[in-house]
């Protein structure tokens, strides 16, 4: 049953990056017609996902730390390194690179990193999710 959880956060967890990331905030500055109301707009999406990958992440630890208690092995320390990687992506996104962007100070170095971060963040989502995909059934 905690496994079944497991793989529902981690789920909702890529799956909401990837709405917000690739389908959303790319029709919002197609549709919103101004490049400003559009960059406000997914600021906030992007700010509404740091704290659905917070969320996620946190239980997703707690759930991996009882695994260790059951046996320390590798795939419990990658799955915890993922969630680690992925949860200080997020934080590091929100927190120090979208302040600067929303700034819109210098833009040509900041919107780079922070798309690099995001991608990074749903890279290991997905790694994760794929992982724990294999081992419920």
């Amino acid at each position: 049953m905690k496994d079944r959880i497991a793989l529902l956060l981690a789920a909702f967890w890529w799956g909401s990056l990837s709405t917000v990331g690739f389908l959303v905030v790319p029709m919002a500055f197609a549709r919103l017609g101004s490049p400003t109301i559009a960059g406000n707009f997914a600021g906030q999406l992007f700010a509404a996902q740091s704290w659905i990958a917070v969320v996620c992440g946190l239980i997703l630890l707690v759930h991996f730390r009882q695994k260790a208690d059951q046996g320390f092995n590798d795939a419990v320390r990658l799955s915890i390194g993922l969630v680690l990687a992925a949860l200080l992506l997020a934080l590091l996104q929100q927190y120090a690179v979208a302040p600067r962007i929303m700034a819109r100070q210098d833009l040509g170095l900041w919107h780079p990193v922070g798309s690099g971060m995001y991608l990074l963040q749903w890279l290991f989502a997905g790694t994760l999710l794929w992982r724990l995909g294999g081992r419920v059934g």
